[in-house]
Order: C-alpha cells, then sequence, then structure tokens
C-alpha cells in the first residue's frame, strides 16, 4: 500500500460550515468523516473524491471530512472509537472490528476492490520450502496481507506462530518493505499493489504467489466501505446518497481507466509527494477489478484464515452487511442488486 501517516484531515471538501450555530442564511451541516489510504487499491475514493462524485451526491447539507490512514487496524480502532463515520479498509481489519464491537459497530456497506497482492521473493526462492528461515514482510500484524501469508505458509506445511515459526514475519511499512528487499534485510514480502509490482519492477523480486490463484475464479474482497452502525442508522439517508456517489466512481474508474489513473496519481503527489511511475502503475492497476460487490463468501474464508493461523478467535459474521442502501443506488442505475 501507498501509505503515509495522516490522521487529521487532509481536506474538508464540504461547502459550508459544521457549526452548530449557522450564519444567516447558511444551511447547517452534518460532517461525515471518511478515513482511507492514499493508495492504488483505494483508487475509487481518491477518484470520487477528486471528481467530487460524493460531494454531489451529498450536497450541500453534508460536509464531507476525509481522513488518510497507513493500515487498516488504526481505521478500525477511529471507527469504534467514534472518531470516523465510513470508512475504506481491507477485509480483516473489518472483521476484527465487527468481532471486537460483538457485532454491534460496523456495517459493510459496499465493496471496492478486488485482487491485487502477491508474495514477492528473491529470485532463488522457488517453493514454501526455500523460506524456511527467511524473513518475510507483510504490512502489519493482523492485517489482510499477514493473514493472507500465515495462512499460505500453514498451507505449505510450514509452522507458523504469532512471531513467525519456520519463517520470520516482519511487520512493517511496504515502502519499507521495498527497501527492506532490495538490500537484502528481507527475502520476500507479502503486498498489495502497487507494491508486489513495485518490487518485482524496482527490486528485482518475482512472483512466489499470486493471491488471485488462491481464490474462486481468481476474486477476493481487497477493500470494502464500512459505516459505524450508529450513524448509519441516525443517517440512512446520507450513507444512501454517498453510496450514489460510490457506484459513480467505481464505474468511472473501470470504463475510463487511464483518466482515473491521471487522477490517482496527480493526489498521490498531493497526500505524499510522490506520484507512481508509469509502467508500474499500468501493470498494478491491471491486477485489480474495482467493484462495489463486497464478495461476501471471500470475507467469511479471510475471518476462518484469520482463525485458524491464531489471530482471531471463533467469529460470527451474521448481520455484518447492511447493503440495503447500496441496493437502492444501483436500482436507480438499472443495474442488478448484490446479495450478502
Amino acid at each position: 500500500m501507498y501509505l503515509i501517516h495522516r490522521v487529521a484531515a487532509v481536506a474538508l471538501l464540504g461547502l459550508v460550515s459544521c457549526s452548530d450555530e449557522p450564519a444567516d442564511g447558511a444551511i447547517p451541516s452534518i460532517p461525515l468523516r471518511l478515513g482511507y489510504f492514499p493508495n492504488l487499491t483505494h483508487a475509487p475514493v481518491i477518484v470520487g473524491l477528486e471528481k467530487r462524485f460524493f460531494a454531489e451526491e451529498l450536497g450541500p447539507t453534508v460536509a464531507l471530512e476525509p481522513s488518510t490512514f497507513s493500515a487498516g487496524p488504526q481505521v478500525a480502532t477511529a471507527l469504534l472509537s467514534n472518531a470516523l463515520d465510513m470508512a475504506f479498509l481491507g477485509p480483516n481489519p473489518a472483521i476484527n472490528a465487527h468481532h471486537q464491537s460483538r457485532g454491534r459497530g460496523i456495517r459493510v456497506v459496499a465493496g471496492c476492490t478486488s485482487g491485487g497482492a502477491a508474495l514477492i521473493v528473491k529470485p532463488a526462492i522457488r517453493s514454501a520450502a526455500d523460506l524456511r528461515g527467511r524473513r518475510v514482510a507483510t504490512p502489519q500484524l493482523g492485517n489482510t496481507q499477514d493473514v493472507a501469508l500465515r495462512s499460505w505458509l500453514v498451507d505449505q506445511g510450514l509452522h507458523v506462530t504469532r512471531e513467525g515459526g519456520d519463517v520470520a514475519i516482519v511487520n512493517q511499512t511496504n515502502a519499507q518493505s521495498l527497501v527492506a528487499f532490495r538490500n537484502g534485510a528481507i527475502d520476500g514480502a507479502w503486498v498489495p499493489e502497487p507494491w508486489a509490482t513495485r518490487l518485482r519492477i524496482e527490486g528485482g523480486g518475482k512472483v512466489l504467489v499470486d493471491e488471485s490463484a488462491l481464490w474462486p475464479e481468481g476474486r477476493f474482497v481487497t477493500t470494502l466501505l464500512v459505516v459505524r452502525t450508529e450513524f448509519l442508522r441516525r443517517h440512512t439517508d446520507i450513507v444512501t446518497r454517498f453510496l450514489r456517489g460510490h457506484i459513480r466512481a467505481v464505474n468511472f474508474a473501470v470504463v475510463d481507466p487511464d483518466t482515473a489513473q491521471a487522477v490517482l496519481n496527480a493526489d498521490l503527489v498531493r497526500l505524499t509527494g510522490r506520484a507512481l511511475a508509469p509502467d508500474v502503475l499500468s501493470v498494478a492497476w491491471r491486477n485489480l477489478a474495482f467493484t462495489v460487490d463486497p464478495l461476501p463468501s471471500t470475507l467469511e474464508r479471510s475471518a476462518e484464515n484469520a482463525r485458524r493461523v491464531g489471530l482471531l478467535g471463533a467469529v460470527d459474521l451474521s448481520g455484518i452487511y447492511a447493503l440495503a442502501p447500496l441496493n437502492q443506488g444501483l436500482a436507480s442505475r438499472g443495474r442488478p442488486a448484490v446479495a450478502p
């Protein structure tokens, strides 16, 4: 993930004040605090913000307050502590938030991105057995790629503990992993795009595992849109309007990828100070699929994977989905509903 850590809001996109005492003639607004990552797997979010799809659908009575984060567990904590209202994040942090709140804290209201993760290793490594005694990085303990790596190692017959086991699992930012991979401090990394492509192109690595090969039809949820349950209960209309903007943003990313990539890269410069190289961006983009379908069956499997590698207890995901607002938006555009 193209990661920075900025918990404070980077922009206030609402056109009116959030004050409880609006000036004469001003329209009072309701704040909508949105969390997301400034990276490729959150491209539709960035497109929706920059093309003003969200602002147009929300209207002047909602003040959209976006904040960028560097890892899913941070976003989950912000949601459960009432510091965010909505957020885009990976499946495992969403599962953890649901579990920690005993099924009451958050609801999944849409998908965003499928696919786009891989285990990149040094060219001499040809199999899982070659990883024994090696160092492999993931972005954060318990995040989506960390669970994927641990689950795959178990499937390959390797012993995995919270600290690593047969393979030393190193948790570090993706930027740190690229540097560490180049200088030989790690032997591989299970990372999302564009980092998988960057480790291959810039770091001289090779793909040992393309995660899409591990899932039926190559589809697995990478990024979800979740909402605080209380916010959804109080402001279902706002969530519905936001989802109309989300549908437009995902559709734009699908039908006009060249423009969407340009919008993404321009925003990465603004948020992180650096754009993605064109060859990296074009290759990585093709490894992703943008969709509002939350792919529920893959979330169930992600939860089971986290449980069997010791990062999650038994979890009941019943009630985690609230897809009626999404399906209203899809119906308004003549598109079929998605089912949990």
